[in-house]
This record gives structure tokens, sequence and C-alpha cells, in this order.
């Protein structure tokens, strides 16, 4: 029982200041501290500086071998992509709208918080040197994800040329910050370079304001808008991300991917993890389905705590 609670207050604490600082940009919101359109400039220099530095400083800081746990990637990034499709294709069936709509829906439901919150609970849980997990997977998320969702939105926002589509997201994927950073890290990783001691500052300063910096912008949103839920929608994408993504890694576990007692309880925890807030820079970016995509944040981020807490006390142990 003791050990229950202290994983619900392991979850608490890294989940509590990522409420606050939400709060905190809601409230510079209704008093207007702030104006709206503070949260796409705060949402514009977490895209092009913070979170690729996170990306670039957590990957040639690691031990490129430890990257490649070839099983976890297989199951967190398989049960990711299954979800993205899945996500799809239930927002189409679900609701006769854009692609662009149903492809922001597939992201917001497959989309881990591996970063903001992954990361400091693997630390809590399991010391520094054991965040690994973590990192790896907000590398998949925050390169391979975004890779396919801004695919995805050139290519459902053009048309034309189908030649002229392709020229457009080959270009939109070679100038994304997020996946030049994470190649970049790897290539450091691999080839143990030296990083000079005042880049790896900068890098460092730049990747601790990521989080916050993307949460107070979610909060500054959401103070300009009517706080109307709709249940409809929010029920099966924060469902699909909660509950069904944590599933589908399991059911890999048990049948394709062994892993051992520490890896498939990073795997089923990384994917239990809320919807992302990079989800919401991204819905912002393309100026399509903004409203939902902060909704589900807070709501999946609320209610996954019970469930993290559980996997937590099952997992940690070992």
């Amino acid at each position: 029982m003791s050990y229950r609670f202290g994983a619900m207050q392991t979850v608490i604490n890294v989940a509590l200041p990522v409420f606050a600082i939400m709060l905190a940009g809601f409230l510079a919101g209704r008093f207007r501290l702030l104006s709206g359109g503070a949260a796409e400039a705060i949402n514009q220099y977490v895209y092009w500086f913070a979170l690729p530095a996170v990306l670039f400083i957590g990957l040639a800081r690691a031990p490129f071998g430890d990257v490649l746990n070839i099983s976890f990637l297989c199951v967190f990034t398989g049960s990711t992509l299954f979800i993205y499709v899945l996500g799809w294709l239930i927002g189409a069936f679900h609701k006769k709208a854009g692609s662009d709509l149903h492809a922001q829906q597939a992201l917001t439901a497959s989309f881990s918080n591996t970063g903001y919150m992954g990361i400091p609970i693997f630390i809590a849980a399991w010391g520094p040197d054991r965040a690994m997990p973590a990192i790896v997977a907000t590398v998949v998320v925050s390169s391979i994800m975004v890779g396919i969702a801004v695919t995805a939105q050139e290519l459902t926002g053009k048309v034309g040329d189908p030649k002229d589509a392709l020229k457009d997201v080959s270009k939109a994927l070679l100038t994304n910050p997020l996946i030049i950073s994470a190649v970049l890290g790897l290539v450091w990783s691999a080839f143990r370079l030296p990083t000079p001691a005042a880049l790896t500052n900068f890098f460092t300063l730049s990747a601790g304001s990521a989080g916050p910096c993307a949460l107070f912008a979610i909060g500054l949103f959401l103070a300009g808008r009517p706080l109307q839920f709709d249940l409809r929608d929010l029920g099966w994408i924060v469902g699909l991300k909660l509950f069904v993504h944590p599933a589908i890694s399991w059911i890999l576990i048990m049948t394709l991917f062994p892993l051992d007692h520490f890896w498939t309880g990073a795997a089923l925890l990384l994917s239990a993890l809320p919807t992302g807030s990079l989800t919401f820079v991204m819905a912002q970016r393309y100026s399509v389905n903004v409203e939902q995509t902060s909704q589900v944040i807070f709501v999946s981020t609320l209610l996954s705590l019970p469930l993290l807490a559980g996997l937590l006390a099952t997992f940690a142990k070992g």
C-alpha cells in the first residue's frame, strides 16, 4: 500500500507542475498580461529552438548502442503507428471533414508526452541513469511522428500536380528543425564527437525551456476560448491514447518482441502517457483543430494520473 502511494506521489509530483504552468498561461491570458497572439509566438520559439535542443543534446550525450534497443523500438514505434492509423480511420468514419483534421486527430491520439512527463517520471522512479527509454521515445515521437504529421498536413493541404506536392513535402521534411536536430544528435553519438562546454550549456538551457513554454502557450490559448468540451470527440481520442495504446504495446511484447521487466514497464508507461504538448504546436502551426487538441492534452493529462501510478507501482520495483 505504501509503495502504491509513493508511485502516485511520484506521478503527482511530475504532473502538478504541468498543470501549474498551464494555469499560469491561462491566468496570463485571462488577466490580459499577454495577448492571444503570444501563444503562437511562444510556439514558434519552441518549434524552432527549444525542442531541437532537447533532441540534439539528448541524443548527442547518449551512447549510440543504448539508443538501439530494437525490440523496444519496435514495440513503442509499432504501437504508436498503429494508434495513428486507427485514429485517422475512426476520425474519418466519425466525422466527414477534411483529411487535415483526421491527420491532426490521429497525431493527438498517438503522440505521448515523453519529453515533459516521461523523462521526469523515469528520473524520479528509476534515476537519471535509466531515463534512456524516455529519451529514445522522445526521439521517435519528435522525429518519426512529426515527420509523418508534417507529410500528412502538407499532402492534405495540396491540390494540383502530385509532383509539386511531393516536392513541397520533401522540402518541409528536409527543413524541419526537429528532424534535423535528431539526425545531428545521432551523428554526434555514433561518431562520439566532442561538444564544447559553451555549446552544451546553450543547448541545455534552450532544452530546459521547451516544456514550460509549450505548456504555458496551451494555457494562454485556452484563456481566449470558452471552456466547452466536445465529449464525443474527446472520448475516443483520449481512450485511444490512454488505454488502447498501452494495450497494443502489451500485445506486441507478449507476442513478437519480448522485453525484460524494466523495458516492459518502460514501453507500457511511455505508451500510457497523455498527449504531448507538441501536438498543440503542430496544430497551431497548420491552423487545424487547435482548440480540440489543447482540450485533449488537458483531459488526457488529468485522467492519466491513476493509470501511470498503477504502472509505476507494478514495474518500478525492479
